[in-house]
């Protein structure tokens, strides 16, 4: 791979692959294969930030690591696909970000962590695990409906406070200070959801249940609907004013 990219790096038919990469098809034939593969070579340029660290995470031993002041990150992928360089670098991502979230139930849910000789119980505590991993992303996706926030940023970020209840007249008040370093952001965050949960709520008599349930998940997954109404054409700022 290392004489793959020594090979490649200064030919100046690399094309766009998207998302800042560039991609080179050729055929590469390892020891223990029959016969040649085709490969596609991606490569994009670090920021300057992350220079030092994936310098030492590459760890190529190549001069042309470095190449005209640029340090490049690579990945090669065997493939039998006939798409061009951008699409099968594409199909690489898509099937990444469908990782990402068994690594995130595992690594940051405790999805692997409960394993015994009773399947039933495994099942019972998976179950568990997935509904709460899905009920805390809708309620973060209400707050940032423009990106997923992984468990391992957004539990600190929205959990970390100092709680304190007040009652006066018959109410009940809690307050939360928030420690974290970005408590702004929270703050804004779940006041919007308040918000918006409270308009849902002045409107449950005249709304079922499913019809609650679909103006929550449109105005979570808002980014992916484009402001539609799950199971009909309305908008959902009407829907919910």
């Amino acid at each position: 791979m290392k004489k793959l990219i020594a090979k490649l790096f200064r030919h100046e038919d690399w094309v766009e692959a998207g998302q800042t990469w560039q991609g080179l098809d050729t055929e590469l034939q390892l020891t223990g294969w029959s016969q040649k593969r085709r490969v596609v070579v991606l490569r994009r340029p670090l920021r300057a930030a992350e220079g030092k660290k994936a310098a030492q995470q590459l760890n190529l031993d190549l001069p042309e690591a470095a190449y005209q002041g640029v340090l490049y990150e690579y990945a090669v992928l065997v493939t039998s696909l006939r798409d061009e360089v951008r699409t099968v670098a594409q199909h690489y991502r898509d099937r990444g970000d469908s990782e990402n979230n068994f690594d995130e139930l595992k690594n940051q849910w405790g999805w692997a962590g409960f394993t015994t000789h009773d399947q039933h119980r495994c099942q019972i505590m998976a179950r568990i695990t997935a509904l709460v991993y899905n009920w805390w992303n809708i309620f973060m996706r209400l707050g940032i409906p423009d990106k997923h926030a992984e468990a391992i940023t957004s539990r600190p970020l929205a959990l970390h406070g100092i709680a304190r209840r007040i009652r006066h007249s018959n109410q009940t008040t809690l307050e939360v200070t928030s420690t974290h370093a970005k408590a702004g952001l929270i703050a804004e965050s779940l006041t919007k959801v308040s918000a918006f949960l409270k308009r849902i709520k002045g409107t449950a008599e005249q709304l079922t249940k499913d019809s609650r349930w679909r103006l929550i998940l449109s105005a979570a997954f808002q980014q992916f609907l484009r402001g539609t109404v799950i199971g009909s054409n309305a908008r959902l700022a009407a829907a919910i004013d």
